[in-house]
C-alpha cells in the first residue's frame, strides 16, 4: 500500500500533525509514504525518519510543483490512501484527480463529494465551529485507520542544522554553560500577533541583568530588521540574533533544541519547543488558545482578556491592546519561574545528549 499525506499549510499546524504521522508510520511500517506539502513546510520534516519522499505542491511555483504536475505524480504512484490534513477544496481535488483510491478528511468547503471517508468538525448546536485542538482533529483521522496516536509532537535536526547552530553558539559566545533564552518575535499570520519590539528589547535586557542568561533573537528572512532592532535597543552585549545568518527552519529548530527557554508569539516555532521538550512561554493576543492546545506540560500561555478579543484578525483594527497590555515585567516573572522550575532539568538533558 502506498500512502499520500497532505500536510497542513502552516508551520505550527505541521508540527501538530507529527503525532498523527508518526502513528501512521508505526501502523503501516512497510507502506511508502509520499509527503505532499508546500515547499516551506519541507524544513519541518527534514531529518524525520518518516519524511524522506516529498512531493512539493505550490500552485504558483515551478512547473513541476503546480497543480497538474502533482496530480500526474499521484496517478503514476497509484496511491491507495490519501490523508488530508488541510481542509481546503484544492487538496481534496488533487487527491481525487490523482486517483487516490481512499481519501480521508474533514467535510468542509464543499468538498464532501471528493472524500471517501468524511469527518465532521466539532460544531455547536447552531452548526458553528467550536474552537478545539487541531492536534486532536489530526489524531482523529488516523485513529480511523486503527492508529493509536499520542499528543507528543516530534521534530528532528540534520547534521548541517547542528553545525550551523554550533557556529552561532561560538560566534555569540553562548557555549560557556550559561543559560540561553531564545526570543521569537515573528509570526506569518499577521501583525496582530506581534508583541511590540520595544517590549522584546526591554525583556531581553531584564533577562540578562536579572537572570544572568544570554539571549538569542530568532528570525526568518522578513524579520531580520526586527531582530537587529531588538538587539540594538536592549543595549546589552549578551543579546544576540540570527539576523546575520542565512535563515532556515533547520537552524531555528537546532537553536530551540539547545536553548533553556523559548519565549514566543503565537507562531509556528512555538511548537518547536514542545517537540524538543524545551520550556516555552507563548504570548497570545488575537487568537483562541483552544485551537493550538497541545497538552504540553512545560508550557505557559499568557493572554489578556479584552472586550474585543480574541478576534482572530490578522491586523488589529483598533489599538492592539491585547498585546500591549502584556507587559515585559509580567513575561519576565513567568520566565524566572520557568527557568527556576526547569532550568537544571534542561541543562542535564543537554549534557546527556552531548555526551
Amino acid at each position: 500500500m502506498k500512502i499520500a499525506v497532505f500536510w497542513p499549510n502552516w508551520i505550527g499546524d505541521a508540527v501538530m500533525a507529527t503525532p498523527a504521522v508518526r502513528a501512521l508510520s508505526e501502523r503501516f511500517p512497510r507502506a511508502p509514504i509520499l509527503h505532499v506539502l508546500k515547499p516551506y513546510i519541507g524544513g519541518v520534516l527534514e531529518g524525520a525518519p518518516w519524511g524522506r519522499e516529498m512531493v512539493l505542491f505550490d500552485p504558483r511555483g515551478p512547473r513541476n510543483q503546480r497543480f497538474w504536475s502533482v496530480v500526474s505524480r499521484l496517478r503514476r504512484e497509484h496511491v491507495e490512501l490519501a490523508l488530508l490534513f488541510p481542509n481546503s477544496f484544492r487538496s481534496a481535488l488533487v487527491a481525487w484527480l490523482g486517483n487516490c483510491r481512499r481519501r480521508i478528511g474533514y467535510s468542509r468547503y464543499g468538498r464532501s463529494c471528493l472524500l471517501t471517508d468524511r469527518f465532521e468538525p466539532v460544531r455547536d448546536e447552531r452548526g458553528r465551529l467550536i474552537a478545539s485542538p487541531v492536534l486532536d482533529a489530526y489524531n482523529r483521522l488516523v485513529q480511523h485507520l486503527g492508529c493509536t496516536p499520542s499528543h507528543r509532537m516530534e521534530l528532528f535536526t540534520t547534521p548541517h542544522d547542528e553545525a550551523t547552530a554550533d557556529n552561532v553558539w561560538r560566534q555569540a559566545d553562548l557555549a560557556r554553560g550559561d543559560a540561553v533564552v531564545c526570543l521569537n518575535p515573528g509570526g506569518a499570520f499577521g501583525t496582530a500577533k506581534h508583541w511590540p519590539t520595544e517590549y522584546f528589547a526591554r525583556l531581553a535586557r531584564d533577562i540578562v541583568d536579572g537572570l544572568g542568561c544570554k539571549v538569542l533573537i530568532l528570525c526568518g528572512p522578513s524579520e531580520r530588521k526586527t531582530a537587529q532592532t531588538i538587539v540594538s535597543r536592549s543595549g546589552s552585549l549578551s543579546v544576540h540574533s540570527l539576523a546575520d545568518c542565512k535563515p532556515s527552519l533547520g537552524l531555528t529548530k537546532a537553536c530551540v533544541r539547545r536553548c533553556d527557554l523559548l519565549i514566543t508569539t503565537d507562531s509556528g516555532p512555538r511548537h518547536f519547543a514542545a517537540a524538543f521538550n524545551r520550556p516555552v512561554i507563548t504570548l497570545f493576543g488575537p487568537t483562541h488558545m483552544a485551537w493550538t492546545e497541545t497538552y504540553y506540560a512545560k508550557a505557559v500561555h499568557i493572554q489578556k482578556q479584552v472586550e474585543c478579543g480574541p478576534c482572530q484578525q490578522r491586523v488589529c483594527p483598533l489599538d492592539h491592546r491585547c498585546m500591549k497590555l502584556l507587559t515585559p515585567a509580567e513575561v519576565y516573572g513567568a520566565a524566572a519561574a520557568m527557568l527556576g522550575q526547569y532550568g537544571r532539568q534542561v541543562r542535564d538533558s543537554r549534557r546527556r545528549a552531548a555526551g
